[in-house]
């Protein structure tokens, strides 16, 4: 399929649409404070914002018995159809990566000793590395999961390792290839680069890097999609 910026502005646009019809569906018995109490999941969506895609993601976690608290937090512009604002206003996506970032901290303060973990998709994964890279020296969260990440293979990550207690874990795949693949090319990537996306091929890791360096890059855990995840109803794509 050759990609061209039109057909690429209308396979998101009708992404956009679809999966923003499906989001009524309320969460807050996953944000309890007896819930609160036990720690926090913070799910980023991608550049769609809140979405069945999410919002399903957030319930599987509790039908997967996860008990903290599980929260959607949309972190894109409110204009209808704003996806690539949501992918290319840098400038704007930093603040929306500072305000994540003072959420954290408010939650850490709030709940001292309980866990925080981030899952972000596309767009919003990349958010949540740009977030957590701002924490202060004596903050962080437990770990971050990456899927279909619209970044960079190029993207320093050690940043964001320091600020992490636990693992960044990144789950990426061939066979997203519009979107990360032609789109990101097209397009650019949340940080603004243009080419495959870090959620296509996985993140670059020098192989003469320092020891300082290789020790952070130790915590990032690489998936590549495999065909038989095919049977569980993954096949690869951007919403595998």
């Amino acid at each position: 399929m050759k990609m061209t910026p039109t057909k690429l502005l209308l396979i998101v646009s009708t992404l956009s649409v679809v999966f923003a019809s499906f989001t009524g569906c309320s969460l807050t018995h996953l944000q309890t404070s007896d819930r609160l109490d036990r720690g926090l999941v913070i799910v980023l969506p991608g550049i769609e914002g809140r979405s069945i895609w999410n919002v399903d993601l957030a319930q599987g976690l509790n039908d997967g018995r996860v008990d903290c608290a599980i929260e959607i937090y949309d972190w894109g512009t409110s204009i209808p159809g704003g996806f690539l604002i949501n992918l290319a206003h840098h400038d704007r996506n930093l603040t929306m990566a500072d305000a994540l970032s003072r959420y954290i901290v408010n939650y850490k303060t709030d709940h001292p000793g309980r866990q925080v973990h981030l899952i972000g998709h596309s767009g919003g994964a990349g958010l949540a590395l740009m977030a957590v890279e701002k924490l202060p020296a004596d903050m962080s969260v437990e770990s971050i999961t990456l899927l279909a990440v619209a970044i960079s293979p190029e993207f320093d990550l050690r940043p964001a390792l320091r600020n992490t207690s636990g693992n960044i874990y990144n789950c990426y795949s061939q066979n997203d290839s519009i979107l990360l693949g032609a789109g990101t090319s097209l397009a650019g990537t949340i940080d603004r680069k243009y080419g495959e996306s870090a959620g296509k091929v996985g993140f670059r890791v020098r192989a003469n890097a320092d020891p300082q360096t290789a020790a952070l890059y130790r915590k990032l855990r690489q998936r590549e999609w495999k065909p038989e995840l095919a049977r569980l109803g993954n096949d690869g794509g951007h919403f595998g």
